[in-house]
């Protein structure tokens, strides 16, 4: 029998901010080895399972438990912070917070150090854990130098080389493009097989985390345990529709289609789903669909002509960029990690200055002019929230913006509270930013550039951390903003936002733009996606199973009908 390592037996918690538990009476086991996945919409409790795991809660996030939580077959109030993180290792969902040497080798063995562990035995377990994580080859680089993707295996190498029984992973997929967000899967895989680790993954990207198999989901909601169940069986209830998580594409299509999903189906993967007694379904389904509205052609609103900029000689980060962006347009910016697209938009902003090209707004040469100016005309959500906030409490993060421009105090409350409903964080307007959670401090930042209302909103990963109704709001929000005529450009991993709420979708490389075409028809070109580490649609494979001809309408028309579905339920 395998042994418990993990154990809630009618745990509640609920943290002294608060007037009610965030925690419920959980319970649940987890076994040795097991891999198993968390999910819930924001808010629902599923992150302060994880703090409970590793001893966030409560020696960081203080609080009030009831019940009983073991770890290790230890009650875990008798475990301190340091014995815990020698059971329980944490990869958080934002590497940068918990680096602590200046190059991968120091990073990783900073626990060691601490325990004064002797030299030649330190390099070996340094050298050992990170071929691990295939980073052997930049033992001496700097950690600040690394792609997002480069700098998650690194923070796993730094749990890993303790030798720890559990890893935690909170949010792994949140900043990563989506073939290294694949290749994340793939080897936390890979090292679960080869090390029997029990692996908790607490991620909203469902679909992505079933790339591999896991043994177990829980969904919470509410604070309480809704299903812990095998992936198949999860996947052909109604369950995850109920909690407002997004189910897999492929399995909604075929749901949509009206076919029955059983667990018989083996739904978690796409390669093992068994759909031929659907395929009539789905066939009818498709030529159901409506011709695409012909797009009305308007004048450019922000061009860019021929800009190039480089951070060191020699090297150039943005290689003679042009491109148009047409007044009203929502515009996807996609591509790798390091492909230029957040140095793009700074240079847009002003941050940075190109080495030569023009950037124009409304014909109007603005290359000149300073920060302070584009932002009357230009926002800018940068992707990580902290390099952003500068105020104590969500409220006046918000309204710093609009006291800096001498908005009056009684119509800035009235903006500032509007803009917070819109963005789900009125609730939290008195709140520490502290408290939030990583995608709350996104929503904060958004809300602060949504409630200056400029003409043209770049925002960098804007449902980074989101859940399915959170996404969903904040879209439909910027959607709105952008029936309206305010131009957005959204520089995303997101495929599935590339292709719901954008016509038109700029591809870089290597700072170049490589592909300016519709969604659909980029992620059908295999080509384009394998150069920007993009990923194919489980929709356009699901098509070609089936057999559909036109795959692309398939995609366009799964796209719209999702939409209207989520927008009736809303």
């Amino acid at each position: 029998m395998k042994k418990r390592v993990i154990e809630f037996n009618n745990y509640s918690f609920k943290y002294h901010s608060q007037a009610a538990p965030t925690l419920h009476d959980i319970n649940i086991t987890i076994f040795e080895g097991e891999k198993v996945l968390i999910v819930g919409p924001s808010g629902s409790g599923k992150s302060t399972i994880g703090h409970c795991i590793n001893g966030l809660v409560p020696f960081s996030y203080k609080g009030e438990a009831t019940g009983s939580l073991k770890i290790m077959g230890k009650d875990a109030h008798s475990l301190d912070i340091f014995s815990r993180s020698k059971i329980v290792g944490t990869v958080l969902q934002d590497p940068d917070g918990q680096f602590i040497g200046l190059t991968v080798g120091e990073d990783i063995a900073f626990s060691l150090e601490n325990d004064s562990t002797e030299q030649g035995i330190m390099k070996n377990l340094v050298e050992e854990t990170v071929k691990t994580v295939e980073m052997d080859e930049y033992l001496s680089s700097s950690i600040h130098h690394l792609s997002g993707g480069q700098k998650q295996r690194v923070s796993l190498a730094g749990v890993m080389v303790d030798k720890v029984e559990i890893i935690l992973f909170d949010e792994p997929l949140a900043n990563l493009d989506p073939a290294t967000g694949q290749y994340a899967i793939e080897l936390i895989d890979r090292i679960h097989k080869e090390t029997n680790t029990t692996v908790v993954i607490i991620e909203h990207r469902l679909e992505d985390v079933l790339h591999r198999h896991v043994d177990r989901i829980i969904v919470v909601d509410d604070g309480r345990i809704v299903a812990d169940m095998c992936p198949d069986k999860l996947l052909s209830s109604v369950i995850l529709e109920s909690s407002h998580i997004r189910e897999p594409l492929y399995v909604r299509a075929a749901k949509y289609a009206g076919c029955d999903v059983i667990e018989e189906m083996k739904p978690s993967q796409l390669h093992s789903f068994s759909i031929e007694s659907c395929k009539d379904k789905l066939l009818d389904w498709f030529e159901k669909a409506n011709e695409a509205v012909p797009k009305e052609i308007k004048l450019p609103i922000l061009q860019l002509k021929d800009i190039s900029f480089r951070y060191a000689p020699g090297h150039e980060t943005i290689k003679g960029i042009s491109l148009s962006v047409e007044k009203g347009e929502m515009v996807s910016i996609v591509g790798k990690n390091g492909a230029g697209k957040s140095t793009l938009s700074k240079i847009i902003c002003g941050f940075e200055k190109p080495r030569s090209g023009s950037i124009l707004f409304k014909e109007q040469d603005i290359t000149g002019d300073t920060i302070k100016e584009r932002s009357f005309r230009i926002g800018m959500v940068m992707q990580n929230p902290n390099h952003m906030i500068s105020k104590h409490l969500v409220f006046d993060e918000v309204a710093l913006g609009l006291i800096i421009r001498g908005v009056p105090e009684n119509e800035a409350k009235k903006q500032v509270e509007k803009v917070l409903k819109i963005c789900g964080l009125y609730p939290f307007r008195n709140w520490p930013i502290s408290a939030l959670s990583f995608g709350q401090k996104k929503r904060v930042t958004i809300a602060s550039i949504l409630v200056l209302e400029p003409e043209v909103m770049i925002l960098d990963e804007p449902t980074a951390g989101q859940d399915l109704r959170h996404y969903t709001e904040m879209m439909d929000f910027l959607a709105e903003l952008n029936r309206q005529g305010m131009t957005i450009l959204l520089i995303t991993h997101d495929m599935h936002l590339m292709l719901e709420y954008t016509t038109r979708a700029i591809v870089m490389n290597k700072g170049r733009i490589i592909a300016d075409d519709p969604p659909s028809m980029i992620l059908t070109d295999s080509e384009i996606t394998r150069q920007a580490n993009l990923k194919e649609t489980s929709l356009l494979v699901l098509a070609k199973r089936v057999g559909i001809k036109e795959p692309k309408e398939f995609v366009e028309h799964f796209i719209a009908y999702d939409r209207e579905v989520r927008r009736q339920w809303q």
